[in-house]
């Protein structure tokens, strides 16, 4: 017998205890049923499982894969996939039956505290990698749980803050992310956040959890509390959040059973929720797996995933790779002690740490290298003696390697970072070794942006990002040649903090944040200002090189029901095996609504070797050319001009092809009243040409019978007068303009199919 057959078998009690955790990580089970507990546990860059009896950061080792910020700058969603395959593989070994992950929340600031645990600042990439993990994970059995649903970007005041959000802004950014990875991963579980959401907590929000969650998306599993986000609960369940953790003896159940008694809350609403929790467990529950995890084929995994997701930003005179018997001088005390994951409860204890100047010595062997710590591990000041140490043994060397970023104090889950610097430690030691070296390597470990004001001293940075417990070799593999860097950055690089558009507005005031840049996150933003930034979305650098070629679009006109096939030829034309991200962005010729410049709508990547060449197909839909509409609730397409643009960057792009789209979206008429515009009015395909020919015939001898078209200045002047207002302006007389308006609502029933009101 199923789970979800026993509701009826059921006690009012015993269906709201399954509301809530039986403690931190477990669910509630019914013994005398057989309905067994399920265990959930952190994630989603690897299984942080408490260990029995230890505290609440002291876990199982289990693998430390690249946090998402790296994961989605491999632009791979199928490598993302064997990523989740490899976590599934590890809960079940260690009894896990839905992992906490992944988190596809927008980077609306680089300073976010978890920017690190999410994959992008743009909807599409975001929503295709979070897919891609959930996919992976759930092909194992084991439920994922989707977070933070939703505009959870920020971790100051998270508890309480609410996140004013324009609804345009919510379905073409926020809650596209979401939507994206529901659609494409169809997740068991998903976690809502902390904060509230337009007025309303997250937990206790009817249109964010079943109008839009359930009902316009079709989720079908179980909604969950982030631990402890649960602020009314018998509001939180008829909203449509079904599971309150981490319950135990702080669990709302009596809250649930008095509300039932006294008619507050349907029961039927209870059962409906019940028979979902009791279908993840259905779909969940089996017994610890025998098999071990496979530790070594994990770490392999991880080092793979960690060198593809590695972003060479910089490569002037190609330093990099470094040349085979160079003397190299490794400098700074990441590379002994790497920063490789976040800070909170995606923390994870790994089954083995790869130390980069070890990897490193293995890779150009011991006598080639020297190092130098640089900077103390704990101490952000900069120190004189180990500056110069480190400066000498540069100075020594064919090459150094500046281990550098952000220590670990600097950004985690619980709070956001003040700025966007790096240490002073950090900055005063890269400036210091290009100073005495020409030949410098930069290697960032952070989670998230930061300023590079030594960025013109140094040929050469690689965003290694936080690259998980195989870092050390994956880095070696990079520097060396051994791997070439495929990574793009999900995410801008502004020159500096106050050149972000949520800048002004981050984070708030009190317990209140606007969204006031609405649609323009990120490269929306920077590139439709056409503001300098110190690396664009979608950037980086190869060992290799690859041309465009080619580009062809299936049509040049199309309505926007039809589908648009767009192929392009890429071609390695360097000397070495390399992967290139091909990406498409739609830029909109003449929108009348405000739009970002450009977007990206597909994007594939592709592995070529020297000379070889390959065709990118993407298919674009309706989708693709739209933009929300808030008074017609839905993605809509104006008719006119796009243009279909392909590169290597949202700022590098080699080819482009223009196609006219037409909107099937049903025309919404003008309203006809003393107010509406002149110019609206005659722009518009029903009240425009009756509006043209009244002018002519019944208002001739007046200025507004003359033909405006013609006359730039005049038109200019017109266009934005009332058509009421050609009273007081030039004289016609209010009951001609009656006429007029009579007769331009007689043209807009007649085109609906409507009868004349004459």
């Amino acid at each position: 017998m199923a789970y979800r057959d026993l509701v009826s078998q059921l006690t009012l009690e015993e269906k709201a205890s399954l509301c809530s955790g039986l403690n931190f990580w477990q669910t509630q089970p019914i013994e005398r049923l057989g309905i067994p507990a399920l265990c959930l546990t952190d994630g989603p860059h690897g299984v942080r499982l408490q260990r029995q009896g230890g505290g609440v950061f002291d876990s199982e080792p289990a693998t430390c894969f690249p946090t998402s910020a790296a994961l989605a700058s491999t632009w791979n969603p199928a490598l993302v996939e064997r990523v989740g395959e490899a976590l599934g593989d590890e809960c079940r070994s260690l009894g896990v039956h839905v992992l906490l992950g992944p988190g596809a929340n927008i980077k609306r600031s680089p300073l976010c505290g978890r920017n690190f645990e999410y994959f992008s600042e743009d909807p599409l990439l975001s929503g295709q990698m979070a897919a891609a993990h959930i996919r992976g994970v759930q092909s194992r059995g084991v439920g994922t749980s989707l977070k933070h649903f939703a505009a959870n970007n920020q971790e100051y005041r998270r508890l309480t803050t609410d996140a004013r959000v324009d609804e345009r802004a919510l379905r073409e950014i926020y809650l596209a992310s979401f939507e994206g990875a529901v659609q494409g991963g169809r997740p068991w579980t998903v976690m809502c956040a902390y904060n509230r959401l337009n007025g309303t907590y997250c937990s206790e929000h009817p249109w964010l959890l079943t109008e839009v969650l359930r009902r316009q998306w079709g989720f079908d599993g179980i909604v969950v509390s982030d631990w402890g986000a649960v602020n009314d609960r018998v509001r939180a369940l008829a909203a449509g959040l079904d599971l309150e953790m981490p319950g135990g003896p702080y669990a709302q159940d009596a809250d649930i059973v008095r509300a039932v008694r006294e008619g507050r809350l349907d029961e039927a609403q209870l059962d409906e929720t019940v028979t979902r929790l009791l279908e993840l467990v259905d779909r969940a529950y089996r017994p610890r797996a025998d098999e071990p995890i496979d530790v070594e084929g994990h770490h392999r995994l991880a080092r793979e995933v960690a060198g593809e997701a590695m972003v060479l930003l910089k490569n002037d005179g190609s330093v990099l790779p470094v040349a085979p018997g160079s003397r190299v001088a490794v400098i700074g005390a990441f590379a002994e002690h790497p920063r490789y994951q976040g800070g909170g409860s995606s923390h994870v204890t790994p089954t083995r740490l790869d130390i980069p100047l070890h990897e490193l010595k293995r890779a150009f062997g011991e006598e080639s290298v020297t190092y130098a710590p640089g900077y103390a591990l704990d101490d952000d000041e900069p120190r004189a003696d180990l500056i110069e140490e480190a400066a000498r043994i540069a100075a020594e060397a064919d090459a150094a390697i500046v281990f550098a970023g952000l220590p670990e104090s600097w950004e985690s889950e619980g709070y956001d970072r003040p700025h966007m610097r790096m240490p002073d430690a950090h900055v005063q030691l890269i400036e210091a070794i290009a100073a005495r070296q020409p030949n410098v390597i930069v290697v960032l470990s952070n989670g998230a942006p930061v300023e590079m004001p030594w960025i013109s001293k140094v040929p050469a940075v690689i965003e290694a990002y936080l690259a998980g417990q195989a870092f050390g070799g994956a880095i070696a593999d990079v520097l060396s040649g051994a791997v070439n860097p495929s990574g793009k950055l999900a995410e801008t690089f502004p020159i500096r903090l106050e050149h972000n558009p949520s800048h002004p507005f981050f984070p708030g005031e009190g317990d209140r944040v606007e969204y006031r840049e609405g649609v323009f996150v990120g490269y929306r933003y920077y590139d439709t200002k056409e503001m300098d930034v110190l690396f664009p979305f979608g950037h980086g650098l190869s060992y290799t090189t690859f041309t465009y070629e080619n580009l062809r679009a299936s049509t040049g006109r199309m309505r926007d029901d039809e589908v648009l096939v767009v192929q392009v030829d890429v071609r390695n034309t360097g000397p070495r095996f390399g992967k290139e991200v091909v990406q498409l962005y739609v830029e909109p010729g003449s929108p009348r609504t405000i739009r970002p410049r450009r977007e990206l709508r597909a994007f594939a990547k592709v592995a070529l070797h020297p000379g070889e060449v390959q065709t990118v197909e993407f298919q674009l839909g309706k989708r693709a050319f739209s933009h929300y509409d808030e008074e017609a609730q839905d993605f809509v397409v104006e008719s006119g001009p796009y243009l279909i643009r392909v590169g290597a960057s949202s700022r590098d792009l080699r080819l482009e092809a223009r196609v006219e789209v037409e909107s099937t979206a049903p025309r919404r008429p003008i309203a006809v009243h003393a107010n509406a515009l002149l110019g609206d009015l005659l722009a518009d395909p029903v009240t425009g040409p009756v509006l043209r020919a009244l002018m002519q015939e019944r208002l001739a001898g007046s200025p507004l019978g003359a033909d405006i078209e013609s006359n730039p200045t005049l038109e200019a002047f017109m266009k934005f007068t009332p058509i009421g207002r050609l009273t007081t302006l030039f004289g016609v007389p209010r009951d001609e303009i009656e006429q007029v308006m009579e007769r331009l609502r007689e043209a807009q029933a007649a085109a609906s199919g409507g009868e004349d009101s004459e």
